[in-house]
């Protein structure tokens, strides 16, 4: 009976089910990574099933709000002020407690323009050449970014001719990275505790306090859960305000994760395993799933990683011999990096010399003349009225919304990369129609580019080429390549056999044949695939905001990050009607309709 007794009194502490899976938010910083592992770590060994979801700071509290997400553990303040007093003050959202303190957030530079005099906020516009009028920010939505677009849009410090660049964590310091190669001025977002600290000679900026809050935005980061949370599941609210961590734990995981390139929950398991005794006080009072004392039951689970769990003995086997095709691409990608420098500098003057002149050109004709100029263009190749004076209303209505110059952005963009595509595309096409087995060897080539996902694309010419448009415009003509490749290919090798032959009879050569019997016969089938280039370019639009392209993927990456649901319609639907009027414009006449 005694053993019944205690049985059935460690099943009355024990979570609901409906507490047994716990959902976190992870905004996609590598302390907030290297904290919510490390929490996923503690949980597994309580039982519990944790799940982490990559959101923006506002959906993440927005999620909270749903009760989608039960738990996060990086609310930086004051930073994140603005996006979490609503859900506060609505009762959506419960602190929990501060987990980390004597952290800070603000601007800083490089340790080449601090000592050349960049040491203060208003010392910016000073460097503004030098900086070519950019600042550095994260993921688009960011409370960081918005504090910095505040500024520039106050015109605070004279900073009203700066844009901000907005990307990632990842991408930013990519190019932080480059700026400390080759000692140059740069300005960013950056935080501590992260090991880029210690990787590059960071120096904070002074004179932000009415900013980012004063001590350089000296911060603390707190653990949020949804309403009513912690009263659902006692044990859990118990483990959660246990949980604190320090500058030294968080720094030695997020190094294992960014500079070993571990797995946030292997780079998680092997602290713990190196530190057994930092449980001791996040399980004080704590029980397993099923009622157990946490500190008694610990050590069993400790016994399994990451790796293992949930993992059958045959896929352990499998995993432990994982061929390490990632660590190789990105030696090769850092190899390549390391010795093809001027080759990468010279691609990237002439892309972005070629967009920025396009850009450039099209914003030096007055607005009202470039509209009009666009639809008697469409009168001229379609010769229809009703097109003409849809172009007009179509561009009327995005510069009425205010994404004009997005809009000439995004334009550029598209229309350098369909030139850059169409020149190598439609030249290979033909090679590809005279030459099958060159055909066939290429084919896996174009299966492969247009079947990657096309973030792949980002990841190597980001690290490559930095931020901007250049990585932008290289991952956007390889996703659009194909299609004239093909479509030239289908084309010339579609060409009747009799057309051929009468060519040949009258004596003509092979070229002749190419530019008087070849091309204007597949000539409509190559300008289809010259239109759907156009379309897969503007399609790439919103990824290439992700690595700093700007243009109208930018409002709209911005609009998700924000949950700006306004913001995202009006530049959607710019995109939508910008696609409707280039491709009525661009496409073949034999296609369209009367």
């Amino acid at each position: 009976m005694l053993i019944v007794s205690i049985v059935f009194a460690g099943l009355a502490h024990a979570e609901p089910t409906s507490c047994h899976t716990v959902r976190m938010s992870d905004i996609g910083w590598t302390d907030v990574t290297a904290t919510t592992a490390l929490t996923s770590q503690l949980l597994r060994r309580l039982g519990y099933t944790p799940t982490t979801t990559v959101l923006s700071v506002p959906v993440t509290f927005a999620s909270m709000k749903n009760k989608d997400v039960d738990v996060f553990l990086g609310n930086w303040m004051p930073a994140q002020e603005a996006n979490r007093r609503s859900f506060l003050q609505d009762g959506s959202i419960e602190v929990v407690r501060a987990n980390l303190l004597g952290a800070k957030y603000t601007l800083a530079t490089l340790s080449t323009a601090h000592d050349a005099g960049l040491r203060d906020f208003a010392d910016i516009a000073r460097f503004g050449a030098a900086l070519k009028h950019t600042l550095y920010g994260l993921e688009a939505g960011n409370d960081g970014n918005r504090h910095v677009l505040g500024m520039i849009k106050q015109n605070s410090f004279s900073l009203g001719k700066f844009k901000l660049l907005e990307s990632s964590e990842q991408g930013m310091l990519a190019e932080v990275e480059r700026a400390d190669r080759y000692k140059l001025p740069i300005v960013f977002l950056a935080w501590d505790p992260h090991p880029m600290n210690k990787r590059f000679p960071i120096r904070y900026l002074s004179g932000g306090d009415a900013v980012f809050g004063p001590n350089f935005g000296g911060a603390t980061i707190y653990t949020n859960v949804r309403a009513g949370y912690l009263s659902e599941c006692p044990n859990l609210g118990r483990l959660l305000r246990n949980l604190s961590f320090s500058l030294t734990v968080e720094n030695e995981i997020m190094d294992s994760i960014l500079n070993d390139h571990q797995q946030p929950e292997v780079a998680a398991a092997a602290w713990l395993a190196a530190n057994p005794a930092a449980v001791i006080p996040w399980f004080a009072g704590v029980s397993t799933v099923d009622g157990r004392p946490a500190l008694n039951a610990s050590g069993h689970a400790a016994a399994s990683s990451p790796a293992d769990h949930g993992a059958s003995g045959f896929e352990q086997r499998i995993t432990r011999h994982k061929i390490p095709l990632g660590d190789s691409v990105a030696r090769a990608i850092e190899f390549i990096k390391s010795h093809g420098t001027w080759l990468f500098e010279g691609i990237s003057v002439v892309i972005r010399g070629g967009v920025d002149g396009v850009t450039a050109a099209l914003r030096a004709v007055p607005s009202w003349l470039l509209i009009l100029g666009a639809a008697l263009l469409a009168w001229l190749l379609r010769r229809s009225i009703g097109l003409a004076a849809f172009v007009l209303l179509a561009l009327l209505f995005i510069m009425n919304q205010g994404y004009w110059d997005a809009t000439i952005e995004t334009l550029s963009l598209v229309l350098v990369a369909a030139l850059v595509s169409t020149l190598i595309g439609v030249p290979t096409g033909i090679a590809a129609a005279h030459h099958p087995r060159f055909y066939a060897s290429l084919r896996p080539i174009l299966d492969l580019m247009q079947t990657l996902p096309t973030f792949v694309y980002l990841i190597p010419t980001l690290v490559l080429f930095g931020l901007g448009v250049v990585p932008g415009l290289i991952s956007t003509v390889i996703f659009a390549l194909p299609a004239p490749i093909r479509l030239t290919h289908l084309g010339v090798s579609s060409v009747p056999r009799p057309l051929l032959e009468a060519g040949e009879a009258f004596g003509a050569t092979r070229m002749q044949l190419l530019w008087k019997v070849e091309l204007p016969s597949a000539a409509p089938t190559i300008i289809a695939g010259i239109t759907q280039c156009i379309m897969l370019s503007l399609s790439m639009v919103v990824i290439a905001a992700l690595v700093g392209a700007g243009g109208l993927g930018a409002p709209v990456v911005r609009a998700l990050n924000s949950v700006q649901v306004g913001m995202g319609f009006e530049a959607g639907f710019a995109i939508v009607l910008l696609a409707i009027v280039l491709d009525r414009i661009t496409r073949p006449r034999g296609k369209r309709k009367a």
